[in-house]
């Protein structure tokens, strides 16, 4: 019998960051993500768990405009990661001053922007 050859899965998301120890202090010290190893890939960057799957920040030129992107990241690229509770994530943004806007699905979702811009999205699931 053939294998399975169907998608199994993410493994991981990667971004584009101007200053890998600015993003660093968003992703691992205001979301609280751990940074994992990271093999010698020839530019700057930084590998961070995110639940079972990971997130690879890369100090790269970036041709996408980072200025004048929409308020509500939900209407822009971003991705999305789970949260048991999504209370403790707004304080921490309040108080690194990241400002942020909630779902306007109905879900219990924030939406926020790295300081490159990036879209991310913050929700909460029942566990």
């Amino acid at each position: 019998m053939m294998a399975s050859v169907g998608v199994l899965g993410l493994h991981h998301v990667s971004v584009l960051v101007t200053d890998t120890a600015c993003a660093l202090r968003f992703y691992r010290d205001v979301l609280g993500l751990q940074v994992i190893e990271r093999p010698d890939l020839g530019f700057p960057g930084a590998w961070l768990a995110l639940g079972a799957q990971q997130l690879h920040l890369m100090e790269l030129p970036n041709q996408d405009a980072t200025q004048g992107r929409v308020e509500h990241a939900g209407r822009d690229r971003h991705f999305a990661v789970q949260v048991a509770v999504l209370a403790p994530f707004e304080a921490r943004l309040q108080a690194a001053g990241v400002a942020f806007t909630r779902s306007r699905s109905g879900r219990t979702s924030i939406f926020c922007r790295d300081p490159d811009g990036n879209g991310v999205e913050l929700m909460e699931v029942a566990s």
